[in-house]
């Protein structure tokens, strides 16, 4: 058995697919489990290669580790740089621990961690430092049937379980508004804590309440929602991820975080990123900024306009249309 552990939320088991993939290929005839929340099990259904989910709620009541199966061959730290996590795994009694060197939890192996650097290339370069390869691009999921949500919609995305990295309400609202008078049929999605923010934004577009699906649709349909959408808009959270591995067009609104971190790949023009920040002062907010570091949105948020998410929107559709022409 494979033990990866990677106890976080949508966008990081998507950013962590690469490698996924990656241990799937280097271990083929082993068993490959993924200790994560049980809430994202549609999610892991749809990355392919991972046989068996263990339900763990963050690093919280992980003695129960690894559960079925007896102690892994290999244990992979998927989850951070230590010493909590390391600990926890070498705790199962793995054959190997393959991870971030941490010297507090006297693990010495591994390369050493860099805060600056994007959250694929991170877990990509780990196992490469292991002599096991990973495609930072392959980040495709499998398109689930759109048998329980509409097609063809432009989702709005106005929450983040980050206070400051949610753009605006009312800019969210606003730009709905107008996406609808382009033609757009907008749905507003958000977790159910996020209701009656979505509700906000939709009563403020002049959507009618059907509109908001915050609350109402587990992980699999929003999954696929956003595989068969037009579009989506959102902040740096998991939806924006989700379009990423569907390669719906998207727009993705970016602060304290810069997308350096977090974004899309560049070369693919149909995500579209939106960061008001610089190469200096991104680096700055990344290392200074924290969950808890206050409530208000980022500067390098609200700098952001209407007008420039319309802009973007733009591009991002007319790259659909001219990749559509070349493949005609």
């Amino acid at each position: 058995m494979i033990l990866v552990l990677r106890a976080l939320g949508v966008g990081d088991l998507a950013t962590a697919v690469p490698a996924l993939r990656a241990l799937r290929a280097a271990y083929p005839c082993r068993e490959l489990v993924l200790a994560a929340p049980r809430w994202l099990a549609p999610l892991v259904g749809l990355v392919g290669g991972v046989d068996r989910l263990l339900p763990v709620d963050g690093l919280d009541g992980l003695d129960a580790l690894p559960g079925p199966g007896g102690a892994p061959q290999l244990a992979v730290n998927l989850h951070g740089c230590g010493p909590r996590s390391h600990r926890l795994l070498a705790a199962t009694g793995p054959g190997g621990l393959l991870a971030y060197a941490n010297p507090a939890a006297d693990h010495l192996d591994g390369p050493g961690w860099r805060d600056d650097e994007h959250e694929v290339d991170r877990w990509c370069r780990l196992l490469a430092w292991y002599g096991i390869p990973a495609d930072r691009d392959d980040l495709a999921l499998s398109r689930p049937a759109p048998d329980r949500v509409p097609t063809g919609v432009t989702v709005v995305h106005p929450g983040s379980k980050v206070p400051a990295k949610r753009w605006p309400a009312r800019r969210f609202a606003a730009l709905a508004r107008e996406l609808t008078d382009r033609g757009h049929r907008v749905l507003v999605t958000g977790s159910a804590d996020e209701r009656e923010l979505a509700g906000r934004v939709a009563y403020h577009a002049g959507l009618p309440p059907q509109a908001v699906l915050a609350g109402r649709t587990d992980l699999g349909d929003l999954a696929a929602l956003v595989a068969h959408a037009r579009l989506v808009v959102s902040g740096d959270t998991g939806v924006a991820h989700l379009a990423t591995g569907y390669g719906t067009p998207s727009v993705v609104l970016f602060g304290p975080v810069p997308p350096a971190r977090w974004g899309p790949p560049p070369d693919r023009p149909r995500h579209r990123v939106l960061w008001a920040g610089t190469a200096a002062t991104g680096g700055a907010a990344a290392r200074d900024w924290s969950p808890s570091a206050g409530v208000r949105t980022a500067a390098t948020l609200t700098a952001v306009g209407v007008d420039d998410v319309l802009a973007a929107v733009d591009e991002a559709e007319q790259a659909v249309r001219i990749s559509g022409a070349v493949t005609a």
